[in-house]
């Protein structure tokens, strides 16, 4: 009998390539779910109560846009849906979205949940040792991939290099994981080297940029779907994206949930994490003698956790998200946004309930909260961002009143307006402190004469002054209608 298909909703972009291949097996062939954001969105709204978290609404439309399709017969088709089996909502997943598949006629299509805690055990995907010793294998890769891919991509003089190689690589270890083949920790250990000196030889160049650490739900963290192709965003904004690797959280999630649920399982995942912890650091070794920056091995994060904000809260993120903050700022990334689903009861509670108190804790440090929901727009969710992006705490300096430039915008593109005549620009420089506002009145008569009635915005240029001589250029705008 052919295996059937095993549907997997979109949550970790860097890994799901190769940690697909431990849900392979005679019974089911697994396939990622993609999807655009906005059909997605709206088949997700129109199936589900909007006060649920917006990783449910998402999950919704990409399991039903899939069943929809037609490339998939229902008879010979199921979900898998990954459950902490804490107070996040999404443990009640599967309760949730079976009467949703009902509706829609796909009463024959199972769910099967993917947990350690023994929730939903009549659903519960069979774990065996040759599932366990794959994820292993995909979790370690995926981080190295996705770790490296991060750090090297927004630098490459080659525009697509990294992006190929790690496809390259994605497809040297998913042969690997398919022949169950280089499993064992030291070959896993040994590709992971084979990897970093392969991003060694990726030509890159000498940029200025910002390095932005993300933290928060692990959804809106590894999620593109779920963050609204956030590292891309950042990376056009030339910054430097700083995510922390998959095997932190697995085993912030072995330590922290394994009081509960079945003994089987239970000494399972003690052992994994016994296992892991010490691969982590060998990891962790390698990528750093690669010349990459890495975060502490998951014990010392929770040593400084402890420091910080306790270790008692495990909720979603809970400390975790305490933890890799102050660390990505001690590894120079002082910005951090964390991302959070609207209506995650855990994140809201505990994450932005430390904000404040870790900026006090951090000095220097810099955290801004994004919410990503269906009722909010990418203008209002890039606007947040912004507020992390252009805030500096050095001096910067711009031109007088003169020293402006005029766009006009037309068919969704901006258009540079071509000066008509010289302004009275004396050419000297204003200079603006920490918290400093300043009120500049621009006026364009002189330089670009009568504007006809349109959309516009005026762009100034402004210097970060820095101690080395080498100043940080960067182009602010503010739009303006007239009618």
């Amino acid at each position: 009998m052919p295996p059937k298909t095993l549907l997997i909703p979109s949550l970790l972009d860097a890994h799901w390539p190769l940690l697909r291949w431990a849900f392979q097996s005679p019974a089911w062939t697994p396939v990622v779910l993609e999807g655009e954001r906005a059909e997605v969105e709206d088949l997700g709204l129109g199936r589900t109560h909007n006060d649920l978290c917006y990783p449910f609404v998402l999950i919704t439309g990409q399991v039903l846009h899939a069943l929809h399709s037609g490339k998939y017969s229902p008879e010979h088709t199921g979900v898998l849906i990954s459950q902490t089996g804490d107070g996040c909502r999404g443990s009640c997943l599967i309760r949730l979205l079976r009467p949703v598949l009902d509706r829609e006629g796909f009463a024959q299509v199972p769910l099967l949940s993917f947990n350690v805690r023994g929730v939903e055990r009549a659903s519960a995907l069979p774990v065996s040792l040759a599932m366990a010793r794959r994820a292993l294998a995909a979790a370690f890769w995926g981080d190295a991939l996705l770790l490296m891919g991060n750090q090297t991509r927004p630098a490459e003089r080659h525009t697509g290099e990294t992006e190929a190689l790690i496809r390259r690589w994605e497809e040297t270890l998913s042969g690997d994981l398919a022949a169950n083949r280089n499993l064992s920790p030291a070959a896993i250990l040994r590709r992971c080297r084979e990897m970093a000196r392969d991003f060694q030889s990726v030509e890159t160049r000498s940029l200025p940029m910002q390095n932005i650490a993300l933290v928060g739900d692990v959804y809106t963290k590894y999620c593109s779907l779920g963050n609204w192709n956030l590292v891309k965003f950042l990376e056009s904004q030339g910054c430097r994206a700083g995510v922390n690797g998959l095997t932190w959280y697995a085993l912030y999630y072995l330590d922290s949930h394994l009081e509960i649920g079945p003994l089987p399982m239970r000494l399972g995942g003690k052992l994994l994490a016994a296992l892991g912890e010490p691969m982590q650091r060998r990891l962790i070794r390698i990528l750093r003698e690669a010349g990459f920056t890495v975060l502490p091995p998951y014990r010392e994060l929770r040593a400084l956790a402890q420091k910080l904000t306790g270790t008692r809260c495990a909720l979603g993120s809970g400390w975790l998200l305490a933890a890799e903050s102050a660390a990505w700022v001690r590894a120079g990334y002082r910005k951090v946004l964390s991302g959070l689903p609207f209506q995650c009861l855990p994140g809201h509670i505990y994450g932005r309930g430390q904000y404040a108190a870790l900026q006090r804790k951090l000095p220097g440090s810099l955290i801004v909260g994004v919410d990503y929901d269906a009722s909010l727009r990418d203008g209002t969710v890039e606007n947040r961002i912004r507020m992390l992006l252009d805030t500096t705490e050095a001096e910067i300096l711009s031109g007088n009143e003169h020293d402006f430039g005029l766009q006009i915008e037309q068919d969704g593109r901006w258009y540079w307006l071509e000066r008509k005549g010289e302004s009275a620009n004396t050419a000297e420089a204003y200079m603006f402190s920490t918290d400093e506002s300043r009120e500049l009145a621009l006026k364009w008569a002189s330089s670009y004469g009568s504007l006809k009635p349109g959309h516009y915005r005026v762009t100034k240029w402004f210097f970060e002054h820095r101690d080395s001589g080498d100043p940080t250029d960067f182009l602010l705008t503010a739009e303006f209608t007239l009618e």
